[in-house]
């Protein structure tokens, strides 16, 4: 893996330039009589390539710029957007804005977030780790990814591809409280998806590796290799009855718990009454033993920032404590929405991790018995309202503690607020692909829809 070297890195004179440009904008605001204004903007570029069956399919290279203003006359807002930088598109931009701010009608909950809530710690977290990826080489690590997965068993018949990108981005938020801030990041990843099997009998897996540095990727070979064992594991899948099972979340899988839990108590979902855990702050919605903490500050950590995308300071900060929501997750504006205060969550949530209080999932799938392990999940049938939950699945039967066969085509079902309560581990294996770190998940008892 080769990275820039410090001379051929310009990335400090862009966030240079970049600041500089987002300093005139606000200028050009004020003068233009907006009592308070924001900018944002960025610089993004990368590389993906795509090889299938050892061919070339497709090369890109991307190279995106991107400037939004917001400006606030009192309480009326106004947004406008641009991908040309040169000053003449930039003045259109910020009239375009004022202009549509002059037209609305004025908003209570609107405006910056509260000045003296901007961050002053503006330190990195070793998030910048570009890589001189060519064409040629980026070609050459997917196709080499691809041949050890062919490679790896004689029943992979085919393959859906491999990819590999490699991207980087520079960006600065600045608004009229004086504060500026820039950030960088990186990003790079190699995957594969193959076919085992032949006629109606093929199934389909795949695998990736993923991180802000290139050192942080697996191997070639590794991805090839994990990719074919998942996808022959998955041939001959047989039936089982419809009933109430145990149900363990691998840990891939285990992230979309902790997502829905995120998406109900999101400030847009409590304002607009949409949540199935509206008004519920202050009580217990998991086991005692649960615990949720937003850590922002990780070095390398996926999501490290030391503000959001309102320039909120972020803190290190418990959501669920000993099962108890302990907090929802705001920007300013649904925080005067709901009459609370931001939680530094503006733009989302930073890097997540859940207290585990298991080793693993082969520890986890003995300790269940007999039950279902979910390796994929289908569909978006998760009812933020009521909570109502309904999902495609295909993963492994367990008994006696011990994988059986695979299984597909089955629906798993019930209410998150019952799912929530029936967890019964978290392990140990986190899957550190994700912001949000969390092993295996084991629900006590799930409905499972399989044969009649």
């Amino acid at each position: 893996m080769t990275t820039l070297t410090a001379a051929s890195d310009d990335s400090l004179a862009r966030l240079d330039r970049l600041s500089g440009l987002a300093r005139d904008v606000l200028r050009q605001c004020s003068a233009l009589g907006a009592s308070q204004a924001e900018v944002a903007v960025g610089e993004d570029s990368g590389l993906s390539v795509n090889v299938r069956m050892g061919e070339v399919e497709t090369v890109e290279r991307t190279q995106d710029r991107s400037v939004g203003v917001t400006v606030y006359f009192g309480q009326r807002k106004g947004s406008a957007s641009t991908a040309d930088l040169q000053p003449a598109s930039l003045a259109s931009t910020v009239e375009m804005a004022c202009a549509i701010a002059r037209h609305t009608e004025a908003d209570p909950a609107s405006g910056l977030a509260d000045a003296d809530r901007m961050a002053r710690d503006l330190r990195e977290f070793d998030g910048w780790h570009p890589w001189a990826l060519d064409a040629d080489r980026a070609i050459a690590l997917a196709v080499e990814a691809e041949a050890a997965g062919r490679a790896a068993d004689a029943r992979i018949a085919n393959s859906d591809g491999a990819g590999m990108h490699s991207g980087e981005s520079v960006s600065v938020y600045a608004n009229s409280h004086g504060f500026v801030g820039a950030e960088r990041s990186t990003s790079h990843s190699l995957s594969l998806s193959l076919i085992a099997g032949s006629g109606d009998a093929m199934q389909r897996d795949y695998w990736y590796s993923s991180g802000l540095s290139p050192d942080d990727l697996e191997s070639p070979v590794q991805v090839g290799r994990k990719a074919a064992e998942r996808t022959v594991a998955r041939l001959d899948p047989r039936p089982i009855k419809t009933g109430d099972y145990p149900v363990l979340f691998a840990p891939e899988m285990a992230r979309s718990l902790i997502g829905h839990l995120l998406g109900a108590i999101s400030g847009g979902a409590l304002y607009r009454r949409a949540s199935f855990l509206l008004d519920h702050a202050g009580q217990r919605i998991l086991p005692p033993w649960f615990n949720l903490v937003e850590r922002p500050h990780i070095m390398r950590g996926l999501r490290s920032a030391g503000y959001d995308a309102e320039g909120v300071a972020t803190v290190d900060s418990d959501i669920v404590r000993d099962g108890v929501l302990a907090r929802y997750l705001l920007g300013s504006y649904s925080a005067r929405k709901l009459g609370l205060q931001s939680t530094g969550n503006a733009g989302g949530v930073h890097n997540l991790e859940v207290t585990a209080n298991a080793d693993g999932l082969k520890d986890m799938a003995r300790g269940m018995g007999r039950g279902l392990l979910v390796t994929e999940l289908m569909g978006q049938g998760a009812n933020n309202v009521t909570g109502d939950y309904s999902r495609g699945a295909a993963g492994f039967w367990i008994e006696n503690g011990e994988i059986a066969h695979p299984v597909d085509e089955l629906t798993i079902a019930g209410r998150m607020q019952d799912i929530f309560q029936a967890i019964e581990a978290v392990g140990a294996d986190v899957d550190r692909r994700s912001h949000v770190a969390v092993g295996s998940i084991l629900v006590g008892r799930m409905m499972v829809a399989g044969e009649a």
